[in-house]
């Protein structure tokens, strides 16, 4: 009797090891699918400011100030966007009977750090992002995707958490690559404003760096979902209600006018409602797919967004609505693929993965 209760089944032990095998290889699909639906949401996002009164803000006879076509008008974006991804996190939670967990969640001390994580990566990190979109166009994509990179060096000086050295060469690869994409900028023919527009897009990687390093406190002790919904509603209103009205005042216009007049035009906000949810989705397939193979390998799968940005933009913006200006130099297609590899030599060792496991 004890030897058939010890005895091993091959036959289950194979079964196991194949559903592992299967989980594993699901998660980090769905890690890769978050990468996709983040140059998805990029593209979306670019495309609404490009239509409707967007096209007439715009343009050079739209009565704006400077300040108010840079900064009002990225933040807005940014808050269309933001504000659209919040409305489908609440739907979708109180579709579930998940709304109340949500108020109650918010509350406590992991909510509250969650918002704060949330304010950072949300006004400031997305503002700064649509700023450099619209100044550098889709190059601005991998120099965001820095942010693992960042995260792990602000991870190390805050939270005393360890580098090694492959952590450190992936470091180094991934600013080679933003090194790359910065060449692109010392030729003649080349955008006025796009050394300024790399640098929006760094400050947008240095935010999400810091809100990355805060929400792995959160998210520690928050379900997924909720903290999500949290990220998405914060990041959302504190954008609507905080930046766009400051940077609406200061450039002498009305925030209630600016606001409604964006929310308002049919032309652009369907696209805005496509990038809320693809916003939505890349970061609930994000945690999901974090969940299924693993934190360090999900954050590799998602930081291919640094390719999929620039590419959905291309084929959207580029390719299917015949704007000018989203095709991308050699180099910076090259610079993009050096970056994923740098992000997975940050998150884990690359060998690792054609290594097979002990039977």
């Amino acid at each position: 009797m004890g030897q058939a209760v010890g005895a091993l089944n091959p036959a289950a032990i194979a079964a196991k090891k194949k559903l592992a095998a299967d989980f594993k290889t699901k998660g980090i699909l769905t890690a890769l699918l978050s990468g996709l639906l983040y140059g998805f949401y990029t593209a979306f996002m670019t495309l609404g400011m490009s239509k409707g009164v967007w096209a007439n803000w715009y343009g050079e006879n739209s009565g704006l100030s400077a300040f108010a076509v840079m900064y009002l008008l990225g933040a807005l974006g940014a808050a269309c966007t933001d504000t659209c991804s919040a409305l489908w996190a609440t739907s979708f939670a109180t579709i579930r009977g998940r709304f109340s967990d949500f108020i109650r969640t918010i509350k406590t001390k992991p909510g509250i750090v969650m918002v704060v994580a949330a304010i950072i990566g949300g006004p400031l990190a997305s503002t700064a992002y649509v700023v450099g979109l619209q100044m550098a166009g889709s190059l601005v994509v991998p120099i965001a995707a820095l942010c693992p990179a960042i995260g792990a060096i602000i991870g190390h000086f805050l939270f005393k958490q360890h580098l090694n050295a492959r952590m450190m060469l992936g470091i180094g690869i991934c600013f080679l690559a933003s090194f790359m994409i910065g060449s692109t900028g010392l030729g003649d023919d080349v955008p006025a404003n796009l050394m300024v527009g790399l640098f929006f897009g760094f400050i947008a990687a240095l935010c999400w760096g810091i809100e990355g390093c805060i929400c792995g406190y959160g998210t520690s002790m928050i379900d997924p979902e909720i903290g999500i919904t949290i990220r998405q509603v914060t990041a959302g209103f504190s954008n609507l209600l905080i930046l766009v009205p400051v940077f609406a005042l200061i450039s002498g216009l009305s925030p209630v006018e600016m606001v409604g007049t964006a929310f308002g035009d049919g032309d652009a906000m369907i696209w805005f409602v496509l990038a809320g949810l693809s916003a939505y989705l890349t970061f609930m397939f994000w945690y999901k797919g974090n969940g299924m193979c693993g934190a360090a390998l999900g954050m590799s799968c998602n930081g291919t967004f640094s390719f999929w940005g620039p590419f959905c933009c291309w084929i959207i913006i580029g390719v299917i609505f015949g704007q000018e200006g989203w095709n991308m130099p050699p180099i910076a297609w090259a610079a993009a693929l050096v970056m994923v590899v740098g992000i997975f030599t940050i998150a884990m060792n690359p060998l690792d993965l054609f290594k097979k496991k002990d039977a």
